[in-house]
């Protein structure tokens, strides 16, 4: 565990009563091991209200090695109201409020307020106090969908025009507000591997900082426009997962694989993810992903598994060659899971490119409606266990209220 004060530095005997915490140091033999991962905090109009972010501290109680933010981790796009009304009848309080989140954030001071504001939360800092959060960005970081090519310019909300110079504001605040080891060959890098003793290495995506414009997504060829994760960010990915020693691969990203995301929903037009909705041979950002597939299999690499979150509700896919339009992989699982603290939403199509079967899900029902408050209680985390005797890896689907939704268990693959 650990004690810490804050001194006034102007009146050295002025100290603030401690702050105890606990953190676990990874391990150097095998033993169990033990993690949580969600994404999505404080979005679509629900911030802290008289409940607050239950679900931080319905993970505290697991007491994780680590949690695993798989991004969307602020709102900056996300300006909230002191009262919101419910369907049914009633109103959500935003009991705790910042005058940065009233309105979308813009300047450096307004992004820093979107991770104040989290903090605040009796819940989220009862998780930190217990372990340490592994972060990674998705857009909302910055603003819905961003992209190097966003059109701000009929956007009133926006007196700054310019995706660059927000992206570069919201980097910053992201940055001070995390911890990420810096990197000088790219300062404000976000891809990185976390290794988690002999049995676990996680491998964390960047899918939104070199992707090309969202669009149709059909290109027929891989180049900068149709690139997600970006060459080198690739070349980066396929060198660590063969260099990785470890039993078990967790490919920590933003996004899902094969879950159809639009660029914008209402009209179903464009694409923010991976999938093209077309459910044939990869085309556009499949083609980068098929290629990493590809590599996992053809260079002998075993025992992978995607976790990530967007989408505002769980689900688990096992992907299945068998099934896929493109077979050149090997069968792997992904668990999808969130929102921690933001409306739910769902269910979404799955593209059949490369063979999802869908094994679990929970999302709201046409009869509940989309946008669901955290107190309808469909919140969601996920539980990873990973057995320091037989290596096994078991999968936990769970809800807000410790409901265990779902649960598999993974036998690895020995090495010959």
């Amino acid at each position: 565990f650990y004690r810490m004060v804050a001194a006034d530095l102007s009146d050295i005997n002025a100290v603030s009563e401690p702050i105890i915490g606990r953190f676990r140091t990874a391990p150097s033999s095998k033993r169990d091991v033990r993690f949580a991962w969600s994404g999505d905090t404080a979005g679509q109009g629900w911030g802290i209200d008289e409940t607050g972010m239950k679900t931080y501290s319905t993970i505290a109680k697991h007491t994780p090695d680590f949690f695993l933010h798989s991004g969307d981790t602020i709102y900056a796009d996300g300006a909230l109201k002191d009262e919101v009304d419910l369907p049914g009848g009633g109103k959500w309080k935003n009991v705790v409020m910042l005058d940065g989140k009233r309105k979308v954030a813009e300047t450096l001071d307004e992004y820093r307020d979107q991770w104040k504001y989290n903090m605040m939360d009796k819940h989220v800092l009862a998780l930190s106090a217990i372990c340490p959060t592994f972060y990674q960005w998705d857009d909302h970081e910055v603003l819905n969908n961003w992209s190097d090519s966003k059109d701000l310019s009929k956007d009133d909300r926006y007196k700054e025009k310019s995706i660059h110079v927000l992206a570069a504001r919201a980097a910053r605040a992201f940055h001070e507000m995390t911890t990420i080891r810096y990197e000088p060959s790219e300062p404000g890098r976000v891809y990185r591997k976390i290794s988690h003793g002999p049995l676990l290495d996680v491998f964390f995506l960047d899918m939104r900082s070199y992707r090309g414009p969202n669009g149709a997504n059909l290109d027929e060829t891989l180049t900068p426009k149709s690139r997600m994760i970006g060459e080198e960010q690739s070349k980066w990915l396929k060198r660590e997962l063969a260099n990785s020693k470890a039993t078990w691969k967790v490919i920590a990203a933003d996004m899902p694989l094969s879950l159809v995301v639009w660029d914008y929903a209402a009209k179903k037009a464009g694409f923010e993810a991976v999938s093209n909705n077309d459910n044939g041979k990869p085309k556009g950002r499949e083609l980068e992903f098929a290629d990493v597939l590809r590599f996992i299999k053809t260079a002998g690499i075993t025992n992978t598994v995607w976790l990530t979150a967007d989408v505002h509700y769980t689900a688990a896919h096992y992907y299945n060659p068998d099934k896929a339009q493109f077979q050149d992989f090997n069968p792997f699982w992904e668990f999808v899971s969130g929102p921690i603290h933001a409306g739910t939403f769902g269910p979404n199509d799955l593209d059949m490119t490369f063979g999802p079967e869908l094994k679990f899900i929970k999302a709201p029902t046409a009869e509940q409606g989309q946008n669901l408050p955290p107190s309808a209680g469909l919140q969601f985390f996920g539980l990873v266990d990973i057995s320091g005797a037989t290596e096994q890896l078991t999968v936990r689907l769970m809800d807000r209220d410790d409901n265990e939704l779902y649960k598999v268990t993974l036998d690895p693959v020995r090495s010959a």
